[in-house]
């Protein structure tokens, strides 16, 4: 092979990763909602999204008022996505019928929830990886520790902070990133 075969061959690849990389961001990410429609990451772009693990048994279910009312106050700029999931002491054991009518019973949730994943252990799902995993985000690695841990995205879909259970959608830290522009 020629240098300059072999310097094509090179770039090609390169590129190819290249575009491998960027298509693994936060945008590519295609998921199921409750009831079973697509969900497109991509449409979110330009929006500030707050991705947090849920559950129907949990000390910090009371939290899905407070992500509801996060949800109405910031709509122009905010999307939050619950996805339940049922990795913690089983707290999340309903289907997907009984999911949605918990939360729009109790706490009048709006707010996009997606089909029951799981958020930890050999069955992770994709998304996941991608919030937990440095190699994969770009910025910090993580661990999903309980219910209601928020992931924070910003409007070009790069991971921010990861928010842990103990606090509150309404937190300061929260509120602060909301407000900032």
């Amino acid at each position: 092979m020629s240098k300059k075969g072999f310097f094509t061959l090179i770039l090609s690849t390169l590129l190819a990763f290249s575009g491998m990389a960027q298509n693994a961001g936060f945008y590519s990410f295609k998921v199921k909602t409750l009831e079973g429609a697509d969900f497109d990451f991509s449409t979110l772009k330009g929006k500030k999204v707050m991705v947090v693990n849920t559950a129907s048994k949990c000390g910090f279910t009371p939290q899905y008022k407070e992500l509801e009312e996060l949800s109405k106050q910031y709509q122009d700029n905010l999307v939050i996505i619950g996805f339940p999931a049922n990795n913690f002491m089983n707290q999340e054991p309903g289907t997907a019928t009984e999911i949605r009518k918990y939360c729009t019973e109790h706490f009048g949730v709006t707010f996009p929830m997606m089909a029951k994943i799981s958020v930890k252990g050999s069955d992770m799902n994709s998304l996941y990886k991608w919030l937990t995993s440095k190699e994969q985000n770009g910025v910090m690695d993580s661990e999903v520790k309980w219910n209601f841990q928020k992931y924070l995205i910003d409007e070009k879909g790069k991971l921010v902070d990861v928010v842990y259970s103990k606090d509150k959608p309404n937190s300061e830290k929260i509120l602060s990133w909301l407000d900032s522009k």
